[in-house]
C-alpha cells in the first residue's frame, strides 16, 4: 500500500508526458529546421521556420531565415533572397525536401559571388561571368523539436529518476 500513491503519481505524470508529445494542435504550428552548409570552400550554419498552414502544392514560403558562414559575422536573412518576397521558399517532393533559396554575397558584393541552395545542394557561382569555376556543396537538415515536445520528455524522465530512488520513511 506504500507505494499507491507513486504509483498514481507516476502514472499521471506519464500519461502528461505523452499527452504532450503525441499533442495535435487545433491550429497552424510553426515548424523549425536547423541547416548546415558544406562545400569545398566555405561552411556555415542556418536556422528557418515556417507556419505549415501555409502550404500550396507542397510548398511555402518561408517567413524567419538566418544563415551566417563560418569566420564571416555577415548574416543573410529571408530577405536577401533576390526573388523576395516570393521566396525563399520550403518545399517537399516525393524524395527530397528543403530550402529554394538564391541571395548574392554580403560581404564583397563587388564579387558579384551568388550562392543558392535548392534542396540538399548548394551552388556558388558567379553571376558575371560565364567562365567562372561554380562549387558545389551539400545542405543538410535537421527539423527543431517543439517546446512542448521536450518538456515532456523532461518530465517523464524526471519523474522515472524520482520514483527510482529509494523512499526512506
Amino acid at each position: 500500500m506504500k507505494f499507491v500513491p507513486q504509483l498514481v503519481l507516476a502514472a499521471a505524470s506519464l500519461t502528461l508526458g505523452f499527452a504532450a508529445v503525441d499533442a495535435k494542435s487545433a491550429s497552424a504550428a510553426i515548424v523549425n529546421y536547423a541547416f548546415t552548409v558544406d562545400s569545398p570552400i566555405t561552411k556555415g550554419n542556418g536556422f528557418f521556420s515556417f507556419d505549415d498552414s501555409t502550404f500550396s502544392n507542397e510548398e511555402t514560403i518561408v517567413k524567419s531565415l538566418s544563415l551566417t558562414f563560418d569566420g564571416d559575422s555577415t548574416v543573410y536573412t529571408e530577405q536577401d533572397d533576390i526573388s523576395y518576397p516570393e521566396f525563399p521558399i520550403f518545399s517537399i517532393q516525393e524524395t527530397s525536401f528543403g530550402l529554394n533559396y538564391l541571395f548574392d554575397d554580403k560581404s564583397n558584393p563587388l564579387n558579384s559571388i551568388s550562392y543558392e541552395i535548392i534542396g540538399e545542394d548548394f551552388t556558388i557561382f558567379s553571376r558575371t561571368s560565364s567562365d567562372a569555376e561554380v562549387i558545389s556543396g551539400q545542405v543538410s537538415y535537421r527539423k527543431v523539436p517543439e517546446p512542448t515536445t521536450l518538456g515532456g520528455a523532461l518530465l517523464a524522465c524526471s519523474l522515472g529518476w524520482i520514483m527510482k530512488k529509494k523512499v526512506k520513511f
